[in-house]
């Protein structure tokens, strides 16, 4: 890889599944995209953390605000990889990512086994890589690379 990995993820369970793969972003250069939390701040103590709007979830003016940082980040440091478990702030970065041309990643979590989430849907047609943790999700994701839960 060139360019840092860009990881970015909401709080709590979202970003719960990106630190479980610690085993490979602890070897990378990278930067997280967070909401400025608590628990995000605690759980990423020593990581380069750029601040993320939120909330997201029906909140346009946070969605236009996180759709420019996404363009400002993603031209600044161009990542060689964008990889996100959701939720709303990865749309406008994967969208942002597709336009140039930055491979993306998408994890849909652990506890959506029979249906797919919104933003997995949403990020669906910008995402490079799909993949799934049980061998229901391939049902909604036939593209899909079957890793086994991550949790």
């Amino acid at each position: 890889m060139t360019g840092p990995a860009l990881l970015v993820s909401t709080q709590g369970g979202h970003l719960t599944h990106l630190l479980a793969l610690q085993v490979w972003w602890e070897r990378q250069d990278r930067i997280w995209v967070c909401p400025d939390t608590p628990d995000v701040m605690d759980r990423l103590a020593g990581e380069r953390v750029v601040r993320s709007f939120s909330p997201t979830t029906r909140n346009v003016p946070n969605l236009l605000r996180n759709c420019v940082l996404a363009v400002r980040l993603l031209r600044r440091e161009r990542p060689s990889l964008v990889v996100s478990a959701g939720a709303g702030v990865a749309v406008p970065f994967f969208v942002a990512a597709w336009l140039l041309r930055i491979p993306t990643a998408f994890i849909e979590v652990y506890d959506r086994v029979d249906t797919p989430t919104l933003t997995g849907r949403l990020c669906g047609p910008f995402t490079t890589r799909r993949i799934v943790q049980w061998q229901s999700q391939l049902e909604f994701y036939p593209d899909a690379h079957l890793v086994g839960p991550l949790l």
